[in-house]
């Protein structure tokens, strides 16, 4: 199945815990809010690392999901790992296997995001069993 909308979120970042010649690690949480399909909200718990070299960064993120999946309600987890090479990018948030809760136990997919003139966009492709 598929689910498409847009999120808003909020950032909270700190500043950076360890630099060592120009490479900093940093912890940022951002609260989100699902529209579309999914109607939820979320907060993000994320570890990053930023080099000097512009366009160069990674990241590591967990995310519980509060709410609503095409009617069904229930929490679940994704777990994101985002890389970026001098400006080239990969993104992985994938449901974390046995997360869900209530009527999204059993939930399993990935989900896509894209920006577009600031937006946020969320492409969900999932699948529950039972």
């Amino acid at each position: 199945m598929n689910a498409r909308g847009t999120f808003e979120i909020q950032m909270k970042a700190e500043p950076p815990y360890d630099t060592v010649d120009g490479v900093a690690l940093a912890r940022t949480s951002f609260d989100k809010q699902f529209a579309g399909p999914l109607e939820a909200t979320s907060v993000v718990h994320m570890l990053s690392a930023r080099t000097p070299v512009a366009g160069s960064a990674g990241y590591v993120a967990i995310e519980r999901v509060t709410g609503t999946l095409d009617g069904r309600r229930g929490t679940f987890v994704l777990q994101h790992n985002g890389v970026m090479e001098r400006g080239a990018s990969s993104l992985s948030v994938t449901v974390v296997p046995d997360s869900g809760t209530g009527e999204l136990r059993g939930l399993s997919g990935s989900l896509a995001i894209r920006i577009e003139a600031g937006q946020h966009h969320y492409d969900f492709e999932y699948e529950l069993e039972g």
